[in-house]
Order: structure tokens, then C-alpha cells, then sequence
């Protein structure tokens, strides 16, 4: 499967040469698509890299920091262009897409294969409350704007001291993963101890090469990606909304989602969770906050407001993320009912109106 995604790189020129000679918006819109799939790989994999040579802790904050490096790039090019409407669907779309669709995958594969599977239950309580706990920091400002509008300027204090706080909780969770859980506990460093004893992929010189390029060609695509988004949207009928909620997600963790799927085939449940349940965090712990304090400075301010649709599928999924989680076990009829919320979830969205 990594050679099939590697072989995407083909397009990373050819949509080069589409926005040269202005192709149609849909061919470039594919071919960008298509090329910035295994690039998000690539960049995962230099920062996995970095992260075996710099040791458990260290590499634990650049997992931290760099983990969805993809969608953050695509989130400040949308920003940047004043995509407002697509940054926020993208960010509840990547939680969406981790919790339901990429776990839900794995499960049900898993669970196919061995039946019932096991992972440690306290770690996954653990993730479970801060998923509900980033639901709810997601939608009180979104709720308390109603009453604030049209005063743009305390919607925007209110966005702001929200993700400060929302930052904090995700500094002090991963700081708690790395640094209290002992040794033999703690999931993300027996991550790295296997990943030590392993043979590295790439040194650390390469690493950084890798991951400079693939962030530069990143943008690059993600200008591309983003211009096009309208045109398409008007010659599909799609709107804006479903581009973002379900297409821009799946494109930029594609790479990711296959290796959770992989983790659990081979009964790594643990791993699987700490994929998804772990990007879905970063997602709106840290990637959400991180574009809101920074989206001033790029001329389009991003609050932390979401339509009541988003609202009811990011409560959804993070209700029954937590119950599958929580209980130290799961079946494949489980992963089932994850991908039954997403798909439903999907056809909704597909459905609205392509004025939203």
C-alpha cells in the first residue's frame, strides 16, 4: 500500500504543469488532490523520523506539534484566501473523519480478523474525556456568539481565549502522556522503544530534507487545491461545506489512515487508537486554537464558530468515539456502527443545499 501512495507523487508535476497551462478547475483540483496525498505521508514519516532519533519525549512533541502538519497547511492557505466557510468544515471533518471513519475502518477489520480485541482502557478513558472536552470547547463559543453578534470584536476576544485555554489542556495532555506515564504504561513511548528497534528509515539530515521539501510542495499544492475549490464546487453543485467536511479531510490523511487500519490487522489496537483518537485531539486542541490566534496576522480572522450541523456531528462522533473506547475492548460489529455515524453523517452533508 506505501508503494501504491508513493507512486501518487507522479502528480505532484503534472499538477504543476496544470496550474502552468491552466487546465480545467477540476483537473487541477484532482491532480492536487492526488499529489498531496503521499506528500502528507512523506511529511509523517520525516517527522516519525526526527522523532526516533530525538528520543521518547522529544519525539513525542514533534509528533505533538507536527502530526497534522498537512491539514494545518491547508487550513492557513484557506485562511489566507478567506475560505473561512472550508477551513472550519475541514476541521470538524478531519475529528470527524478519525474518530468514525478511520477507526471505524480499523475495528471492523480488526475485529474480523481476531474477534474481540484489547487495548489498555485507562489511556483510552483518558482520550475519551478530552474528546468530550474538546466538544464542548468547540461549541460554547459557537453557541455564546449568537448573543454576542454582531459585536465581531468580542466574537473574535471570545475565539481567542478559548483556544489559549484549549492549548493548554493539549499541553498539559501531552506533557502528561510523555512525562508522568512510566515507562511500561504509556503506549506512545513503547511506540517509540519499537520504533528504535526497528531499522530508521531516513537519518536525521534526510529527515529534515524530507520534511522541508514535502511542507514547501505542501503549500504550494494547497494554493492550488484552495483556488480551485470554488470553481468546482459551482460546476458540481457540491458545496463548499461537503468539499470541506469530507473531501479535504480524506485527501490530507489518507496516508495515516491506512496505517491504522494496518495496526489493527495486526492487533495493535493500542497504536490504531493512538492514531486516530490522537489526530482528532490534535485537530482540535491544537491545530483549530493555532489557526484562530494566528488567522489575524493572515488578514482573515477565524473564530471558533460552527453551524449547528457541525455542532451535531462533532457531539455524535465524540459520544460514540467515547463509549467504543472507554470500555478496554471492541468487535467488529462496533467498527461498523462507526462507519454506519459517518456514513449517514456524509449523505446529509451531501444534501445540503450548495448555497451553505
Amino acid at each position: 500500500m506505501k508503494k501504491i501512495l508513493n507512486g501518487l507523487l507522479i502528480f505532484v508535476p503534472v499538477a504543476g504543469v496544470a496550474a502552468v497551462w491552466h487546465f480545467s478547475a477540476i483537473f487541477l483540483f484532482c491532480t492536487s488532490a492526488l499529489a498531496i496525498i503521499p506528500l502528507a505521508g512523506l511529511l509523517g514519516e520525516a517527522t516519525e523520523s526526527l522523532a526516533v532519533s530525538a528520543g521518547p519525549r522529544i519525539g513525542g512533541l514533534l509528533n505533538a506539534t507536527f502530526g497534522n502538519a498537512a491539514e494545518l497547511i491547508i487550513a492557513f492557505i484557506a485562511v489566507r484566501a478567506g475560505e473561512l466557510t472550508l477551513v472550519a468544515a475541514s476541521l470538524i471533518g478531519s475529528i470527524l473523519g478519525n474518530i468514525l471513519l478511520v477507526l471505524g475502518m480499523a475495528i471492523l477489520f480488526g475485529g474480523l480478523r481476531f474477534g474481540t480485541q484489547r487495548f489498555n482502557q485507562e489511556q483510552a478513558g483518558i482520550d475519551a474525556s478530552l474528546l468530550f472536552l474538546a466538544a464542548i470547547a468547540i461549541a460554547v463559543p459557537s453557541l455564546f456568539n449568537a448573543a454576542i453578534e454582531p459585536d465581531t470584536a468580542r466574537v473574535e476576544d471570545l475565539s481567542m481565549a478559548t483556544s489559549v485555554v484549549m492549548l493548554v489542556i493539549y499541553v498539559l495532555a501531552t506533557g502528561y502522556s510523555l512525562l508522568v506515564w512510566n515507562g511500561e504504561k504509556s503506549d506512545r513511548q513503547e511506540n517509540f522503544r519499537e520504533a528504535e528497534a526497528a531499522p530508521r528509515h531516513w537519518g536525521p539530515k534526510t529527515s529534515l530534507l524530507v520534511l522541508t521539501l514535502s511542507v514547501g510542495t505542501l503549500a504550494v499544492l494547497s494554493e492550488f487545491l484552495v483556488s480551485t475549490v470554488e470553481p468546482v464546487t459551482k460546476q458540481l453543485g457540491f458545496s463548499t461545506f461537503f468539499v470541506g467536511i469530507i473531501i479535504i479531510p480524506i485527501i490530507g490523511n489518507v496516508a495515516e489512515h491506512v496505517v491504522a487500519v494496518e495496526m489493527a490487522l495486526k492487533n495493535r489496537l493500542e497504536l490504531t487508537l493512538s492514531i486516530a483518537l490522537g489526530s482528532s485531539l490534535q485537530i482540535a486542541l491544537f491545530v483549530g486554537p493555532l489557526i484562530v490566534l494566528l488567522s489575524s496576522f493572515l488578514g482573515h480572522p477565524f473564530a471558533l464558530e460552527f453551524n449547528q450541523f457541525e455542532l451535531i456531528a462533532l457531539t455524535s462522533a465524540s459520544v460514540i468515539g467515547a463509549f467504543v473506547a472507554m470500555d478496554g475492548k471492541s468487535n467488529w460489529l462496533e467498527g461498523a456502527m462507526l462507519l454506519a455515524v459517518y456514513l449517514v453523517l456524509s449523505i446529509a452533508f451531501f444534501f445540503l443545499p450548495a448555497k451553505l
